[in-house]
């Protein structure tokens, strides 16, 4: 699991800068266009903190394994999907009916961040 935090909390970070970037460049006039810039940098905003929970989590791991951890890490990387990839739908379709999917990647965030403050309690 610590390799899967540690895979996936780079990949996502690093995609957050890379479509960060794209979007205050190259999207940059679209998105204020149709008054979606903030949304834009929201979502990327909240991918770079997921790519960062999974990155502490995989560090985590490394030291103290247990099923709290594992799960909390499916959890944020599942949240880091769905929360930041419905705002960004929200921007490519201009359907702001994605909005309603965002909570449920929200729910998985505050899932996995309780599950790694029940770990902590949990641990010797």
């Amino acid at each position: 699991m610590k390799k899967f935090s540690l895979f996936t909390g780079s990949l996502t970070a690093g995609l957050s800068i890379a479509i960060g970037a794209f979007g205050a460049h190259a999207w940059k006039d679209y998105l204020r266009d149709i008054n979606r810039l903030e949304t834009f940098e929201t979502a990327a905003r909240y991918q770079m903190y997921g790519g960062i929970i999974l990155l502490i989590l995989g560090v985590w791991q490394m030291h103290i394994s247990n099923k709290y951890l594992k799960t909390a890490g499916y959890l944020v990387f599942t949240g880091t999907l769905i929360f930041p990839g419905s705002l960004y739908l929200i921007c490519i379709t201009q359907n702001a009916l994605w909005g309603a999917v965002a909570p449920i990647g929200g729910l998985a965030y505050i899932s996995g961040m309780s599950l790694m403050a029940y770990a902590t309690l949990k641990q010797t």
